[in-house]
């Protein structure tokens, strides 16, 4: 009886209701789950959530992100401006490899790629501009610090990084000097990618004493602005001797290589450490294809003593608004140049690496006399072609 009453309807019926009902329940844990992980993905965890950029295994995480979320990110971040520092091993890396591999191009510029893609993971480290999230395109730079070797050309580089509206390939392409050939698809790849408004940059200083250089720049573009940083040409010397002394112990004294003979007190300007510092000789170069209006000289020496005021300049120069300002630095007095402020969400201030700012060896102050009056004359034609007093002679 007990067996009848289970199978009271037949058997085909019972199994059919069975296997139907497991089956709605499954399609509602999958929609529910759907439901979940559609709500989850719009959101960053409370304990993922952070002031700067998203870094670590957090990264990959954001490039799952819909547009939506994408274009609110992006509002938030570029409508706050935040200046972060994170990161800073990584910045102060790839600074050291910029400056200790420049014998070494193809691995150097590896080496850098790779860091400035590591840097980039969860946005600009300092304006946390999404544009690694797929957004915005590689174009060729609208503007480019050309020189000088030794003049500062690295610290306003990373100090523009700050800007919003400005995005800068970390390594130095050498595009016009040495790898022309390579084409513009080549040159186009290097660059970061942009959002409609900001500016494409990139700084290879030995451009202003490459004499194809103008020509090949004019070919590319030529409404192409051109930022310079220059120093006094004798301090410049001596840093640029150091620099090499560093990494090659062995070298000649700086005395031994400014003559050609000691005697007679003749200047050898064919080593590259006095003849980068021959300004106007070079500036000539530049003149005749790029109006003087489209060159601006940055002074070495006030991008120490007066960060912001230079950075104004060049701000008004590129057709920026003046973002960057005193409330950006602080002067390191170990190092002896500013460095940028700790901002929220950051670990610590962010300064120029190790290979930046090196204690100069003695030198005779006969040479380095011997070495003013060179300069003067060419000091004072330069004075006259850029319209602007440097004080390298007072």
């Amino acid at each position: 009886m007990a067996f009848s009453r289970v199978f009271s309807e037949p058997p085909s019926k019972s199994i059919f209701k069975t296997f139907a009902v497991m089956f709605l329940s499954i399609l509602a844990s999958l929609y529910f789950i759907h439901y979940l992980a559609d709500r989850c993905g719009t959101c960053i965890p409370t304990e993922k959530r952070q002031t700067g950029p998203v870094e670590g295994s957090y990264a990959p995480e954001i490039k799952d992100f819909g547009s939506l979320r994408r274009k609110s990110l992006r509002q938030k971040w570029t409508s706050t401006r935040p200046l972060v520092m994170g990161r800073d091993n990584l910045i102060s890396r790839r600074e050291d490899v910029d400056e200790e591999l420049p014998e070494l191009e193809g691995y150097k510029r590896t080496v850098l790629n790779s860091l400035d893609a590591d840097l980039e993971a969860g946005g600009s480290y300092f304006t946390g501009q999404l544009s690694s999230l797929g957004e915005g395109s590689k174009k060729l730079p609208q503007a480019i610090i050309i020189g000088v070797k030794k003049g500062g050309t690295r610290a306003l580089l990373e100090f523009l990084r700050v800007h919003p509206d400005i995005r800068a390939v970390g390594a130095e392409p050498h595009f016009f000097d040495r790898n022309y050939d390579n084409g513009l698809d080549w040159y186009r790849d290097l660059m970061p990618k942009t959002l409609e408004g900001q500016i494409t940059m990139e700084k290879t200083p030995s451009y202003f004493v490459t004499r194809e250089a103008p020509a090949r720049i004019y070919a590319l573009s030529r409404d192409t602005k051109l930022i310079v940083v220059v120093r006094d040409p004798v301090t410049r010397a001596i840093s640029d001797y150091t620099q090499t002394l560093s990494k090659k112990p062995d070298i000649p004294t700086f005395e031994s290589l400014t003559f050609k003979n000691r005697t007679t007190g003749l200047i050898d300007t064919s080593w590259s450490a006095i003849q980068i510092g021959i300004y106007a000789k070079h500036l000539d170069n530049w003149l005749q294809y790029f109006p003087m209006g489209q060159i601006l000289f940055v002074s070495g020496e006030r991008l120490i003593t007066d960060p912001a005021g230079e950075l104004g300049r060049v701000q008004d120069f590129l057709g920026l608004k003046r973002i960057i300002t005193d409330k950006h630095f602080y002067f390191n007095q170990t190092k002896g140049f500013p460095c940028l402020k700790k901002a929220e969400g950051s670990s610590k201030p962010h300064c120029l690496g190790k290979t930046k700012g090196r204690t100069h060896p003695n030198i005779d102050p006969e040479v380095v006399q011997r070495l003013r009056d060179f300069y003067r004359p060419f000091n004072m034609k330069f004075y006259q072609m850029t319209g602007r007093t440097f004080g390298w002679d007072d």
